[in-house]
């Protein structure tokens, strides 16, 4: 495939203070761009280190306690609403008062590479914000401020060492973007189509435009994605669901619109991002090509866009805090997402593998710790398994997955079914039962339709009970809220 070549001119010089980037959901261009671009032709692979080699990078240095890693690839996206350069026209009055960010997002791609979320967080969200370094190199104390604010004092890490603490969700890569790179960006892709309810004339945004469809270039496009007050409910959630729509028409036009199969156009999209992002100093050229090869089947329709449950913050109607129950479920979701390091059992036959519903499942709790039983009967209940029996046995500390001696035939397949279900690392179900301390029937909230003939598979939930793993990274509770490429564009 022909590839552009690369200019006689010497790379720009790298900066070596942090960058004046990002804005919205278009951070994922600035890793999209070259996961998926890269992956295209190897045959360019001196152009693309060329490319690379213009790209500002930062470490990554939150501390040293941080979440494990599960095999997903989470990266945050923020921008950056400095005024400084070439911003300065979007507010004269905050030139030199330093980086700030509207919008913070997570992306998050399942450790099998087939799905990904879009996690936005309100800037108005009130959160705990642990100690981390400030800008200026002194220590700032922790304490309950907006979520926004740990960018705005502390910069990326302190931002990724608050949503670490918030979600228990590992970071690993980042992405910025500023106001002009963004433009930059929009423009080389040829615009981007959006549809409007109503006509806006918003002054603040730079945003002025009729109802209905319209193909926007990059500042009109920057306005769309600014504009609060004078679209929907004038909310912060509603700027975010706007990012989040906008977002999946970019990956369609990357995905779907040539930009592939058109050296000029990427070359000028590539060009572009290259001068619009700020990266972290592991997301190299290596790094992007091994993520591009796991990604290589994702495409617009994989992607969704979600925000973390919020409610009204009592002290404060104008911001929000995080809802509980919801958000607490929502990131323990994310976070027992399938992982790909698993493998079959050995000597797994060729034969038609077991479903969640002929599985009879008897579910005990070595823990001690009382109420882990329901608990996990409740999950793998509501997967499709039908629970027979909850209790207790002696404390043991690791999981196993138990069938009878006398289903030596079949009990393995029934086994593994379960095993599937799981998260980490696969566990081989084994031969021989326990002894329940106390036992008492399951009541399912949803009864099955017949009970399945198939053996009665036992799962001992040990000491390092690994979870269950979610079948979407969405709860259902919160599937009404994702916006993804069906989502109407003229909301």
């Amino acid at each position: 495939m022909p590839h552009p070549k690369a200019p006689v001119t010497a790379p720009r010089k790298r900066r070596s203070t942090p960058s004046r980037n990002p804005l919205t959901p278009l951070g994922w261009v600035g890793v999209a761009l070259t996961l998926v671009l890269v992956a295209v032709t190897l045959g360019g692979y001196g152009y693309y280190r060329y490319l690379d080699n213009r790209i500002p990078r930062q470490p990554i240095d939150p501390g040293t306690t941080r979440p494990p890693d599960t095999g997903a690839l989470n990266v945050l996206l923020v921008g950056s609403d400095s005024r400084d350069g070439d911003n300065k026209k979007y507010g004269a009055t905050t030139v030199g008062a330093g980086e700030r960010t509207d919008t913070i997002m997570l992306l998050h791609i399942a450790p099998n590479r087939d799905g990904a979320t879009m996690i936005s967080f309100p800037r108005d969200s009130m959160v705990q914000v642990p100690d981390c370094a400030g800008r200026n190199g002194a220590v700032l104390p922790g304490g309950l401020r907006q979520v926004n604010a740990a960018f705005n004092d502390g910069g990326i890490n302190c931002t990724i060492k608050t949503l670490e603490s918030l979600t228990n969700i590992k970071i690993n890569h980042f992405v910025k973007v500023d106001f002009t790179g963004f433009k930059g960006i929009i423009d080389a892709l040829g615009g981007i189509e959006i549809c409007l309810p109503k006509a806006v004339n918003d002054k603040e945004a730079k945003f002025v435009l009729g109802p209905g469809k319209h193909t926007v270039m990059g500042e009109q496009a920057l306005g769309y994605v600014r504009t609060r007050y004078s679209l929907g409910d004038g909310s912060d959630l509603g700027r975010i669901e706007r990012q989040q729509i906008f977002l999946t028409q970019v990956m369609k036009k990357v995905t779907d619109g040539g930009l592939l199969t058109d050296p000029g156009k990427l070359d000028a999209f590539l060009r572009a991002a290259t001068q619009a992002v700020t990266v972290d100093e592991g997301l190299g050229l290596d790094r992007m090509l091994e993520i591009a090869r796991s990604v290589s089947g994702l495409t617009a329709k994989e992607l969704k866009g979600i925000t973390v449950p919020v409610e009204a913050y009592p002290e404060d109607k104008a911001r929000v805090q995080f809802a509980q129950p919801a958000a607490r479920d929502f990131f323990e979701a994310v976070r027992n997402d399938t992982d790909i390091r698993t493998s079959p059992s050995p000597g797994k036959s060729s034969a038609p593998a077991v479903k969640n519903e002929q599985v009879r499942l008897q579910v005990l709790n070595a823990t001690g710790e009382q109420g882990k039983a329901l608990q996990v009967a409740d999950a793998l209940a509501a997967q499709g398994f039908v629970v027979t029996q909850v209790g207790n046995a002696a404390v043991a500390d690791t999981t196993t997955i138990r069938y009878a001696k006398k289903d030596a035939q079949d009990g393995p397949a029934y086994g593994d079914a379960v095993a599937a279900r799981l998260s980490k690392d696969k566990r081989t179900p084994v031969q021989g039962k326990v002894k329940a301390v106390t036992s008492q029937p399951y009541a399912a909230k949803t009864p099955p339709a017949e009970t399945p003939a198939g053996p009665v598979v036992q799962l001992v939930i040990g000491k390092d009970w690994p979870g269950v793993r979610v079948q979407s990274a969405i709860p259902d509770a919160l599937k009404d809220k994702v916006v993804d490429s069906n989502t109407n564009p003229c909301k």
